[in-house]
């Protein structure tokens, strides 16, 4: 009986303390779920902020890229020799000796003749030893000449590829400084790359550089609306061991996805004049897309949701830690989509094609094949009818007038779509220096005159920051020599050049123009 009543106590300890680690067990489980749980809103939380700081973010870093620090040091390989630089020790002649002769071993008959041939035999292994040992020393000093040879060989091609490395770096600031487009269009492509954005941003960016307007033309590709989180928060819900899902609400979804798409806009206009110690670049156009699938035809489609145009100057006298992003853009004359979740297109203020210098240096290299027309060297009516027959082929009803004095082309178009149509008016000209704003400000002039809907401004250069800065806001279309060439190849099918004669002098301008400082004033305006 006691036995039994031991057992039954055994038994009874031993389900309390099962049951007492069950307890443990399943509150060890529920604490590693909450955690979980507290892991993702955390995660969720850091998300949301990262999106909504996308602008603050970059405030506080210094986006020059010093070209210095673009170049590499040599890491040289370290040398490691391993047994080779351990000399072998040499052989002893005492290890080969055999031990002297006792007094008693001398007294044996013949065992002095027989000590002496051992020790001679001891002399000649020793020998044959020393021999083998410096042959051995001779074959590791070899290998180990070889090994520094080698070890140096590395390193002179290590270093060798530094420099080259280096050297390119060393060019590349020289084209860059010499102001030439690709130069300058990478340099900024390589300051929008060290940019750090949140996971899930594609950072894809194509950069053109117009010399003639020191203005840069940038291609950015938006993230997609998925990149807001649709869920709001998580928990845990014990009943049923499972985690729920609250779902953010669609309108804080399409708010927030229109602020990082604003803020995305400002952030690369700030980090692009941040990075230009050198005032290489005068005004800065962004074009925003989103890379996708068109629903409708099922084929790929970059649907552009903000475009904007500023200069240096303007972004500099705005206080970006305490602006509101799409305010500010407003502000900036921006063309911003009015759904940008769902794609709703705006129309880029200027199409990167028309700028990018791989269609300019294409061109250049074909010159030297063919007899492309150079605009230059175009009397004044073949240039005339070129630009009218142009504009016609872009689906405008034109009609030529007098040239203007200046060496321009004055065409009045209609446009001939209803809402969007009317009447236009185009003037075309050939320059070699920038076109001052008083040219824009005669367009201005005479549009209203017109009573036009659209004045177009096209020349064989480009135009300065003011000029654009006239334009903002106005139903003016500047295009400078680059976009000629892209249009007249695109609708024309006409490869031309442009390049102006060493002996090129721009035209003076037309009678109501004074010339004030330099600059061009319209007195009618």
């Amino acid at each position: 009986m006691r036995a039994v009543r031991e057992a039954e106590r055994a038994r009874r300890a031993y389900e309390r303390s099962a049951a007492a680690e069950e307890k443990e067990r399943k509150r060890l489980y529920l604490e590693s779920r909450v955690a979980e749980i507290e892991a993702m809103n955390e995660e969720l939380d850091q998300t949301i902020a990262a999106l909504e700081g996308l602008l603050a973010a970059t405030l506080d870093v210094d986006d020059f890229l010093d070209f210095e620090a673009l170049k590499e040091t040599p890491d040289l390989p370290t040398f490691q020799p391993g047994t080779l630089a351990t000399p072998e020790p040499a052989p002893r002649v005492e290890a080969f000796m055999p031990s002297p002769l006792g007094l008693v071993e001398k007294l044996v008959p013949g065992a002095k003749a027989k000590h002496e041939r051992a020790l001679e035999d001891a002399r000649q292994r020793f020998e044959a030893e020393s021999a083998a040992h410096e042959k051995r020393e001779a074959e590791r000093e070899h290998a180990l000449d070889e090994a520094r040879s080698q070890h140096g060989r590395e390193s002179a091609r290590v270093v060798a590829r530094v420099d080259d490395r280096n050297r390119e770096i060393d060019d590349f600031r020289r084209r860059f400084e010499a102001g030439e487009p690709d130069a300058i269009a990478e340099y900024f492509s390589l300051v929008l790359d060290a940019s750090r954005y949140p996971e899930g941003f594609p950072q894809t960016h194509r950069l053109a550089s117009v010399p003639e307007s020191r203005q840069l033309v940038v291609e950015y590709e938006l993230p997609p609306v998925s990149i807001v989180p649709t869920v709001r928060l998580y928990r845990y819900v014990r009943s049923r061991d499972a985690i729920e899902e609250s779902a953010r609400p669609q309108a804080q979804v399409r708010a927030l996805y229109a602020q990082v798409v604003a803020q995305t806009a400002v952030r690369t206009l700030h980090e692009l004049f941040e990075a230009d110690r050198g005032d290489r670049i005068e005004t800065v156009v962004f074009n925003g897309y989103v890379d996708t699938i068109d629903a409708a035809t099922g084929r790929p489609a970059r649907p552009h949701l903000v475009t904007v145009r500023t200069s240096k100057e303007t972004l500099a006298q705005l206080d970006l830690a305490r602006v509101d992003p799409i305010a500010c853009l407003k502000g900036l004359n921006a063309s911003i989509s009015k759904s940008p979740h769902e794609l709703l297109p705006v129309r880029p203020i200027l199409e990167f094609d028309m700028v990018d210098p791989r269609f300019i240096q294409e061109s250049d290299v074909l010159g030297t094949l063919d007899q492309r027309p150079n605009l230059m060297e175009l009397s004044p009516k073949e240039f005339e009818g070129l630009i009218s027959n142009l504009f016609e082929k872009m689906g405008l009803d034109t009609k030529q007038t007098q040239a203007t004095r200046d060496g321009g082309v004055d065409c009045v178009a209609y446009d001939p779509r209803p809402i969007f149509g009317g009447k236009v008016i185009i003037q075309a000209k050939r320059y070699k220096n920038t076109v001052g704003v008083s040219a824009v400000r005669d367009l201005f002039g005479t549009m209203q005159n017109e009573g036009a809907s659209k004045g177009i401004l096209v020349t064989t250069s480009g135009y300065g920051r003011s000029s654009f800065e006239f334009a903002e806001g106005k139903p003016l279309e500047l295009l400078s020599g680059s976009h000629l060439l892209y249009l007249l190849a695109e609708h024309g099918g006409i490869e031309a050049r442009i390049e102006p004669p060493e002996d090129w002098v721009d035209p003076e301008p037309d009678p109501g123009e004074q010339r004030v400082d330099g600059t061009v004033v319209v007195g009618a305006i």
